[in-house]
């Protein structure tokens, strides 16, 4: 098994992006990264961007509101409401574009996320689909950068395991 594998694949009649990647690490850590924001911030965002948290409430109910921070002074806000958890296995949320506040951008297309995490011994599958409500909204998330970028920070992320 290749520890740095990546795919991406389209899935739902073009609703859908299935992503997967293996870390070397065990799924426990590989989880902390995920969901807690003194991890996620170290690698969030693709360089040379950053990102910085201003609330993580890890729960069902509750949200993860954060900033994708630019190099040139760029801020775009982003909410993640977290609709359900299976500690260390899976978690599902509801993603939005937004303001500081967490007053969501209709002009922008919401996706829901499930992730899904799989320990084979001291390594950890990361499935990642992310689901929108119609093929446009896909087209506008990719031509923004969306799968580049997310590689980008699924490296970065291997290289802080």
């Amino acid at each position: 098994m290749n520890n740095n594998s990546f795919t991406i694949t389209r899935a739902d009649n073009g609703k859908a992006l299935q992503i997967t990647r293996y870390f070397a690490a065990p799924a426990n850590r590989v989880w902390d990264a995920w969901t807690k924001s003194e991890i996620i911030d170290l690698w969030w965002a693709p360089k040379p961007w950053r990102t910085e948290t201003k609330i993580m409430d890890f729960r069902e109910g509750g949200l993860w509101l954060y900033c994708m921070c630019g190099p040139g002074g760029e801020k775009h806000w982003s909410r993640t409401d977290i609709v359900s958890i299976q500690p260390i296995n899976c978690y599902i949320t509801d993603h939005a574009f937004c303001d500081e506040n967490g007053n969501i951008t209709p002009v922008l297309p919401k996706m829901r996320w499930e992730v899904t995490f799989n320990a084979e011994g001291e390594t950890t599958k990361v499935g990642v689909q992310i689901s929108f409500e119609k093929p446009e909204d896909l087209r506008t998330m990719v031509e923004m950068g969306m799968e580049v970028g997310f590689e980008m920070a699924l490296g970065n992320l291997e290289g802080l395991l």
